[in-house]
């Protein structure tokens, strides 16, 4: 059965039921939601330009939306798991809609953080109520509509930055962040017009706080929870320090028109259209650590290959290795959800995304500040190392939900 065949028959059995106008509405408040954090790397320039950012300050712009993006993740998994997760979707991209206004009319730098701050907040109460309420759906086919809702983020964020890059220059950079906003404001109407309030009814938490952090906490010490949390809190690094400064990359040290570098760019999120559907299917079908190894190994050789390439063909051929990873995310965040009870399931993920999206969103200020040091390069051999760890590491995750 061909990739393509397997992606067609996976979307069809998630339209039964009358199931698929949610996972559409779902999926593409995701895309918007990434398709808008991904123009930020290719406007980082206009910044630079307009607000007089150096390339460290530039990577920690990046590294404040990737921050403001985790610190919501906790809240929103406790209410997930009290309340509709509808109302927190909606609430998310009318939110990212507001702050952009703020960010587009920003008159100073200090403006313009506090303001990209909040379109990381609003997209914080996205990831888990997504994650719960597609595992209420699917309960049997999690992994499979996962990996279909990602794989609309990576359209978003494959489509959605070009078009930034063009209206930037065509008109000006704020034009790249205010033609999202009415595009967010219509999928909130669509997703509260468009998702039951209610998808199944779920086991009331009848403990206490106290009670129910006892329980998140001793499921987060099983061993399998522990070794697929660090292996994320790398993996999102790892991400985020490549997508964040990825482009700038392209310009300052392999000479590409910003042009060409926002089309690699692009690439490197259109293969996850397919990477992310397929991975998750896989999953569904052989279990974690073999799904996860095989889509970990295109990164490796890319990062470790990248300082020493030049010529386009071969940067293109380095970009669609190094995206294989996008698949990652199906398999892993499916997998943590089906590590926890039901009753726990929004709150223990909204813990562990909360910790390894905040640690993890150090990247690009790091990978920032060692580029910014005559260190670009070297950089990307050090994450391909920490790839090779991630893979490491996967073999001893447990493969079952007990430990």
């Amino acid at each position: 059965m061909s990739a393509y065949t397997l992606i067609i028959n996976g979307t069809k059995d998630l339209w039964k039921d009358g199931k698929g106008p949610s996972l559409v509405a779902i999926s593409v408040g995701w895309g918007l939601l990434l398709g808008t954090r991904m123009i930020y790397p290719i406007l980082l320039p206009y910044f630079r330009s307009s607000f007089d950012l150096s390339l460290t300050v530039a990577g920690f712009l990046v590294t404040i939306l990737w921050l403001g993006s985790a610190v919501g993740q906790l809240p929103s998994g406790l209410l997930a798991d009290k309340y509709s997760e509808r109302t927190l979707l909606a609430i998310s991209v009318v939110l990212v809609a507001i702050a952009l206004i703020f960010v587009i009319t920003a008159p100073t730098a200090l403006i313009l953080f506090v303001a990209t701050a909040l379109v990381g907040l609003g997209q914080s109460l996205y990831p888990v109520a997504r994650i719960t309420i597609l595992s209420d759906i699917y309960s049997d086919r999690l992994g499979s509509a996962l990996g279909i809702t990602m794989a609309t983020g990576d359209l978003g964020q494959t489509v959605l930055p070009p078009v930034a890059g063009v209206l930037a220059v065509a008109i000006a950079w704020q034009a790249g962040l205010g033609f999202m906003i009415p595009l967010l404001l219509l999928v909130g109407v669509n997703i509260w017009t468009s998702i039951p309030l209610k998808t199944t009814k779920k086991t009331p938490i009848k403990s206490s706080t106290n009670e129910t952090i006892k329980h998140v906490i001793s499921e987060i010490r099983q061993k399998r929870t522990i070794f697929i949390m660090f292996i994320l809190l790398l993996y999102i690094f790892i991400w985020q320090s490549f997508t964040g400064l990825y482009p700038i990359y392209l310009v300052e040290q392999k000479g590409l028109s910003s042009t060409m570098a926002g089309v690699l760019f692009s690439l490197f999120f259109a293969i996850g259209i397919v990477i992310k559907p397929l991975a998750g299917a896989a999953y569904d079908r052989i279990g974690m650590r073999i799904s996860l190894l095989t889509v970990l190994v295109g990164p490796v050789i890319g990062f470790l290959l990248l300082p020493s390439t030049h010529e386009l063909w071969k940067l293109t051929i380095l970009t669609m290795l190094v995206s294989s990873m996008l698949g990652s995310g199906a398999i892993t965040q499916s997998y943590l959800a089906n590590s926890f009870s039901e009753s726990i399931q929004g709150t223990g993920l909204g813990v562990i995304r909360t910790i390894t999206a905040t640690l993890g969103a150090m990247g690009p200020v790091v990978f920032g500040a060692i580029a910014e040091r005559g260190y670009f390069n070297e950089g990307y051999i050090v994450l391909g190392c920490a790839m090779i760890v991630i893979m490491i590491l996967t073999v001893w995750v447990p493969e079952g939900k007990t430990a």
